[in-house]
């Protein structure tokens, strides 16, 4: 029996601004996480350990920033002659060219190309969750089903439910009730941002609703293209029991960072059986100077620590001068904090300078400092704040 034609839609194409100063310059996927990887490393080595080779990457915000880390998706096994890794851009030309307004929205300007393709099963994942799955084995169930999507779903705390599209599921696994972003959310039972469609239904559902709505009336998934797959009771939900997180936002980057420095993080990142695959740089081994300290941290190659180093992620690059602490923090490539200065509870994107003796971030809400920006010898930014990119207008 030959195994099903899968394609992979990954969404890299979103302005990403609840994650603030971190996309002012880069695309979303392409923010750095733990150290020496990017978001968009996560979906796409689930593609690889899932023996899923033709994967297309829907990109519109600061496509250069990804396409540097993408290259000729030689990491993920995705340089092939035939199939492997494929950029989607926006285009002009047809009557489906244009900005994308929406995750419907794409798959819509996208239907003429996916049908010539013609999968057996088309996987739309996001890129901005840290978490690791077998998409065929998701699709393999949803090909069993009679579904025209099946919803990768996951447990979220009470509180945070409203960003998600939240469902209602059936004994059977059928999902009753959707509800996209609810002010007063039915259940904690989330969808992850995982789809498995079956195309050619749903894309003949787009098809339908767009001739009501309007191409910008499509908008996202859960607009309107899910909740009538589940009005009509084709919808399923597979329940992934393994850790997720969605890093979207600042204080949810900052905290998936904090679950990484436990003694067993939620994910061995360097598992031989599922390890996660970046586009490798070259960087020498970190060095620790005299009177280093450095506790309960993960330090990337090339970085050079003299001070005090705790509950901290730190990136190629970074340097901690000697009488400097960094406490609960996560320093980007090639920052450097000078003598005498702290930083603690805060995210430092690239190439930011923190002065001598200067002061950043403190108890409470995460401090963010943006792009090469500098503080000042003996200043301070308040925790919570944001400093943003000196050359940002």
């Amino acid at each position: 029996m030959a195994l099903p034609r899968i394609l992979v839609l990954v969404l890299a194409g979103g302005a990403g601004g609840r994650l603030e100063l971190l996309t002012e310059q880069r695309a979303k996927p392409a923010v750095p996480f733990a150290g020496v990887y990017r978001l968009i490393d996560f979906p796409l080595s689930n593609c690889q350990h899932s023996a899923i080779a033709d994967v297309w990457v829907s990109v519109q915000f600061h496509p250069t920033s990804l396409s540097d880390h993408l290259a000729n998706g030689r990491p993920w096994d995705l340089d092939r002659t035939s199939g492997g890794l494929m950029m989607l851009p926006p285009f002009q030309g047809t009557d489906r060219g244009g900005w994308v307004t929406g995750t419907a929205n794409l798959l819509w300007r996208q239907a003429d190309l996916i049908r010539e393709y013609a999968p057996d099963a088309l996987v739309v994942v996001s890129s901005d969750a840290v978490y690791k799955l077998d998409y065929r084995e998701v699709v393999d169930a949803h090909l069993g089903s009679g579904a025209e999507v099946t919803m990768v779903t996951t447990e979220v705390e009470a509180d945070d439910a409203s960003r998600y599209g939240i469902v209602q599921v059936g004994g059977d696994g059928t999902v009753e009730d959707y509800a996209y972003k609810p002010d007063e959310p039915a259940t904690t039972t989330a969808t992850n941002e995982v789809f498995v469609f079956t195309p050619g239904a749903t894309l003949d559902r787009l098809e339908a609703l767009e001739d009501s709505l309007g191409d910008d009336g499509l908008e996202d998934l859960g607009s309107h293209l899910l909740p009538a797959q589940t009005r009509d009771g084709l919808a399923r939900a597979y329940p992934l029991d393994g850790y997720w997180r969605d890093v979207g936002t600042v204080p949810a980057y900052w905290q998936a960072h904090q679950d990484f420095l436990a003694e067993e993080p939620p994910i061995d990142l360097d598992d031989q059986a599922w390890p996660l695959h970046t586009r490798g740089g070259r960087h020498s081994a970190a060095r620790l100077l005299s009177g280093a300290v450095v506790e309960e941290s993960l330090v990337s190659g090339g970085t050079r620590i003299a001070g005090e180093v705790r509950g901290s992620v730190l990136s190629p690059g970074v340097v901690v001068e000697k009488g400097a602490t960094v406490v609960d923090s996560v320093l980007l490539p090639g920052v450097h904090v000078r003598a005498g200065a702290t930083v603690r509870r805060a995210v430092l994107d690239d190439r930011v300078e923190v002065g001598r003796r200067a002061a950043v971030g403190g108890d409470g809400e995460v401090t963010l400092v943006g792009r090469a920006a500098r503080v000042p010898d003996g200043g301070e930014v308040a925790a919570g704040a944001r400093l943003p990119d000196p050359d940002d207008d």
